[in-house]
């Protein structure tokens, strides 16, 4: 009997094997041609990840399903840092991150963290969309083996506090601000006379309620999505930096797409940027409103040109690097002209 139980075993293994291999072949056959791109980002606000579930609706339409994004979202694969390595190694095809991280992997995007870079949203936009500014930025970073396909708008950032309100230069003095782990921002924020403690966003709300930081500086988003709102009451509209986020793509991504399919990515990519914009700007004027009210904040405008005086030694040693004071300055000819 136990002789006859291993041989029906044995024939049903066989033709279980046989009929997966035949299975196998069929599905390679019907799918060989179509190539999936892993996009993965961390968490973002819904405007991002909207104009990123458009992005892979676009390119599977504008190359008729034969390629296909498949998407690892709200940090499933590691945060922005480790999402950039793994879209190094090309682990990860795609994926969206701050321009303010990308500091520490190509030195030219520091010049994006710089405090009052831009005049206002119009100025900044125009930058963006520029491919004569923007194309040598995103290529900056292919001897690494990813470059930039594209920008979302992340809004302005801006101070928010526990105690008391930041309406004057002089409020800023000893306090102890969350900055993102940004050589640029914390330099920022000691020229401007706080104390910059450089944290993951994820440990901000307890740090400002127990008191270990007096505020953050954010766009409106973190009081609303991160809940911030809860535990800080004050925003003050100083808007010190427009950091755009940057959708990275792997070169190993792009050499297995052809030229037809290459475009269509690069097409899909900047549409979504223009989705993104608009759902972006509706969005925070809703984070505003309800902002105020829903969790009481309270919203103060203030007069920047203390602020702009105080940060102008950064400027001035940014011209001992040809490179980074090269871009300023394309960037503040846009505002000229």
């Amino acid at each position: 009997m136990k002789l006859l139980t291993q041989s029906l075993l044995s024939c049903c293994l066989a033709t279980t094997l046989a009929c997966g291999t035949l299975l196998s072949a069929n599905v390679s056959a019907n799918v060989s041609a179509q190539t999936t791109l892993r996009l993965a980002y961390a968490s973002n606000s819904q405007p991002v990840k909207d104009a990123l579930a458009l992005f892979g609706k676009l390119v599977e339409e504008k190359t008729d399903g034969e390629v296909k994004v498949m998407y690892f979202p709200d940090s499933q694969l590691g945060g922005e840092r480790e999402l950039i390595e793994l879209t190094q190694t090309g682990a990860v095809d795609i994926t969206k991150v701050s321009g303010g991280l990308m500091e520490s992997f190509s030195p030219v995007y520091g010049v994006f963290s710089m405090p009052y870079l831009f005049d206002n949203e119009q100025h900044f936009y125009q930058v963006m969309d520029d491919p004569k500014i923007m194309d040598g930025v995103y290529q900056s970073t292919k001897h690494l083996g990813f470059v930039g396909l594209t920008w979302y708008d992340s809004g302005q950032r801006s101070f928010y506090t526990k105690s008391k309100p930041i309406k004057t230069l002089d409020d800023l003095k000893g306090m102890k601000i969350r900055v993102m782990q940004s050589q640029t921002a914390i330099k920022m924020m000691e020229l401007l006379g706080a104390a910059p403690v450089a944290m993951g966003q994820a440990e901000v709300y307890t740090s400002i309620q127990q008191g270990i930081l007096d505020g953050a500086e954010n766009n409106e988003f973190a009081l609303t999505v991160a809940r911030h709102a809860e535990v800080a009451k004050h925003y003050t509209m100083d808007t010190h930096t427009r950091i755009p986020d940057i959708v990275l793509i792997s070169d190993s991504a792009l050499a297995q797409l052809s030229d037809s399919e290459r475009q269509a990515v690069f097409e899909a990519a900047r549409e979504s940027t223009e989705f993104e914009k608009q759902a972006w700007k509706t969005a925070i004027e809703q984070a505003q409103q309800e902002s105020r009210d829903k969790f009481g904040v309270a919203f103060y405008d203030v007069d920047i040109a203390p602020f702009q005086q105080a940060v102008q030694p950064m400027y001035d040693e940014l011209k001992a690097n040809p490179a980074l004071y090269d871009l300023y300055q394309q960037i503040r000819s846009v505002a000229q002209n």
